[in-house]
């Protein structure tokens, strides 16, 4: 028996030891009442580094912005059922980024529940629908055997949300010691019948794509897709959204599918073959008034390599030797560095002075929707850098997903690409960014709308619409002030209106450490 479990400790003690012990040593927090013995157990352990948020969808999306860089689960701790509601729009986009989280939530004593106090409710019917895993402690005897299980939860491939509910009593009573956390199971190899079948498709001569996801498009998943593809003849894409890339140059550069439907479909249209390698089945983001939810035609045959799930590199070695793909050159981007762009501020003049100007090894948290859609072209042949997006679709993912990202690799700095709207939903991850000096420069696209709603407005057909809807989409009257706003939570910033001075305010953001935020007004 280790020192720790000699001496008595409590459930919340007990379950803090246990996470760090297993490799969860940075908590993300929003805690109330119920949460209080656990973060009194923070001063007595050490090895968990705790960050406070003053929104819990902060606290959950900075949880998922640290795993995908660190490649290993944060945890959070939220209060009760409305705090576990407040995170629960990144804890979607989490899960459909198989993102490994911990994730506590407190809860009344288990004798007091009953008793309908104003904030109970029913957390784990709230968090099944975005949880791998959900278990609420019975007792402090329970509860770091129950963390331990959670962490196991979380990492099981391809990764998830795993919610933990911690009763009052389960913190304060006395637990049975730290727990030992079970292996993790590792990732399951491809049959050889999947293997034979992408490889027949691929020697078919009918047109096939090779479409990747999850760590396919990393580094070394690349390069073998990239070999396959150019041995066969195949065609390699992306899907449209990635929780990780890995780009720039020396890397493969690998084109998104599009995400409006009707570029999708013409991007699709030639196949008759599509391999899946760590993807599913394309479809529409929504659905649209007499087009397809289903992107590739109706006759298109689908091939699946490699689930998100299966050990993606493995399957992708193997079909390389199945195919004789490994003499073959992968096409590797140049390093091919644009001047910054001059002249008035718009998307394409942003992205040339991204790519001239972004340093090796950055991290791009891309949250910019309609504004950053063309990124990818110019940055191709930039620094090598990852870039990050959101799988789930729920807006307000963006800044969190900076600190989480710039917690796990405080040596490399993170740009964000930040759509003023979307910036609204969880803007107090600023003052987290200030209060842990955190090096992000999030360069805000000011366009003072819902641009991506205005696209939408058209696309479902929504016919001739007046001023009214129209406000609907607005986000002037009065505008947005994002210096301002940045400057009171502690963030330096700047207002850009030429490419000119944007380019001396990102040069500036990169070269000063901690935050900073470039508005361009576009």
């Amino acid at each position: 028996m280790d020192a720790a479990n000699e001496t008595p400790m409590n459930g919340a003690e007990c379950l803090v030891r246990t996470l760090v012990a297993g490799g969860v040593n940075v908590c993300f927090a929003n805690p109330g009442t119920s949460e209080m013995h656990f973060v009194a157990a923070l001063d007595r352990v050490e090895g968990m580094r705790c960050v406070l948020t003053l929104f819990e969808g902060v606290a959950t999306g900075a949880a998922d912005g640290y795993a995908r860089m660190a490649e290993k689960p944060a945890a959070t701790l939220l209060h009760l059922g409305p705090g576990l509601a407040n995170g629960l729009a990144n804890l979607h986009n989490a899960m459909k980024a198989a993102t490994p989280v911990v994730n506590i939530v407190g809860d009344h004593a288990t004798w007091h529940r009953r008793y309908d106090a104003p904030l109970t409710s029913d957390i784990e019917m709230a968090a099944r629908p975005f949880s791998v895993w959900v278990r609420t402690s019975p007792n402090a005897q329970s509860v770091a055997e129950d963390g331990a299980a959670a962490i196991v939860a979380a990492c099981t491939p391809p990764g998830g949300v795993a919610t933990l509910i911690l009763p009052g009593d389960t913190a304060w009573d006395q637990g049975s010691g730290v727990a030992q956390v079970p292996p993790v199971p590792a990732r399951h190899r491809v049959e050889a019948s999947a293997v034979a079948e992408a490889a027949e498709a691929l020697r078919s001569g009918e047109p096939t794509l090779i479409l990747v996801g999850g760590l396919a498009v990393r580094q070394r998943g690349l390069e073998l897709a990239s070999k396959i593809a150019r041995k066969t003849g195949a065609r390699l894409i992306a899907e449209t959204f990635n929780s990780r890339m890995e780009r720039g140059a020396g890397r493969v550069a690998v084109e998104p599918l599009p995400y409006p439907v009707d570029q999708a479909v013409e991007k699709l249209r030639p196949f008759k073959r599509i391999v899946l390698v760590g993807a599913k089945p394309p479809v529409a983001f929504f659905a649209y008034p007499g087009k397809p939810s289903l992107l590739a035609q109706p006759d298109t045959q689908f091939h699946v390599l490699a689930r998100a799930e299966e050990d993606i590199v493995h399957a992708l070695e193997w079909l390389a030797d199945e195919l004789g793909a490994n003499d073959v050159e992968a096409a590797i981007s140049p390093l091919n560095l644009p001047q910054p762009a001059t002249g008035a501020i718009s998307p394409a003049a942003i992205s040339q002075s991204l790519a001239a100007l972004m340093p090796e090894n950055a991290i791009v948290v891309d949250e910019g929707v309609t504004a950053s859609r063309n990124f990818f072209g110019p940055t191709n042949t930039a620094q090598p850098h990852d870039w990050l997006r959101n799988r789930g679709g729920s807006i307000g993912i963006g800044p969190p997903l900076a600190i989480g990202a710039a917690i796990a690799c405080p040596d490399r700095k993170v740009i964000a690409l930040q759509a003023d709207g979307s910036f609204m939903y969880t803007v107090q991850a600023l003052w987290t960014q200030a209060r842990e000096n955190l090096d992000i420069t999030t360069i805000v696209f000011a366009n003072r709308a819902y641009a991506i709603l205005r696209h939408e407005l058209a696309n479902v057909g929504a016919g001739n619409v007046g001023r009214k809807a129209l406000d609907m989409l607005d986000l002037s009257r009065p505008d947005i002030d994002w210096v301002s706003l940045a400057r009171g939570m502690g963030v330096s910033g700047v207002r850009a209106e030429t490419m000119d001075q944007f380019n001396r305010a990102l040069e500036r953001g990169l070269a000063e450490p901690g935050p900073f935020l470039i508005e361009a007004v576009m």
